[in-house]
């Protein structure tokens, strides 16, 4: 895990053409995505897909790594930061200490880590594309990091954030961040945006976790 200073970000929707701004407190991050070895220690299930343990585990849905973070903070005594209902749907206990997923405001502060451009360094130094993954995905960390120490915030995989997102269309769906091994360069890019159903799977989606800092008295839970 890796210490993100808090900061404000400004998030773009080119869909929309809307832009808005959004003020994110310190907390911590995956220093890489969560890998096919790690999943199946935490989770006792075999990952879909084949390849060795350091590879970004995926095919996994919103849902599965929501149940990912419940069962980490389990095993480390932590209190677990969801509380899940039927189906994919979750509330966000803010008051907890436990793994979970990071928003995407969050998620964009910590891949431009004080850069300003669309991306943290030369694409082809930090990042698996379509254009040097040789159309697969490769191990963590095998990327530049970024000026706070990230990798893999750009391409090899998607990854899943705990927002919806846009609720009055999409219903469900939640945000994808990141771009992956089978796409073109412009789908790697700090700003893109994706969605998908939280029941979704695929090949090149996965996650990486988060972790509030200690919260203020008087916190709240955020509901989908």
């Amino acid at each position: 895990m890796t210490a993100v200073p808090g900061g404000r970000v400004t998030l773009t929707d080119r869909r929309t053409r809307t832009a808005w701004e959004v003020e994110v407190a310190p907390y911590l991050l995956g220093s890489v995505p969560v890998t096919r070895e790690w999943y199946a220690r935490v989770t006792g299930e075999r990952p879909a897909g084949g390849g060795e343990g350091r590879l970004p585990v995926a095919s996994v849905s919103w849902g599965d790594a929501v149940r990912f973070c419940d069962a980490l903070s389990v095993r480390e005594g932590l209190t677990p930061a969801y509380r899940r209902h039927e189906g994919d749907g979750a509330e966000w206990d803010v008051r907890a200490d436990g793994y979970r997923l990071p928003t995407e405001a969050e998620w964009e502060h910590a891949c431009r880590a004080g850069t300003a451009g669309p991306r943290y360094g030369p694409l082809d130094e930090v990042a698996w594309y379509r254009g040097n993954s040789g159309g697969r995905p490769h191990p963590v960390g095998g990327r530049a990091a970024n000026p706070w120490g990230l990798r893999d915030m750009l391409g090899n995989v998607w990854e899943w954030c705990w927002d919806v997102y846009d609720a009055e269309v999409y219903g469900a769906y939640r945000v994808l961040r990141g771009g992956g091994w089978f796409d073109e360069h412009w789908s790697c890019r700090a700003s893109v945006r994706r969605r998908s159903h939280p029941a979704f799977r695929v090949d090149d989606v996965g996650f990486r976790v988060a972790r509030s800092a200690p919260a203020e008295p008087g916190g709240g839970a955020a509901t989908d």
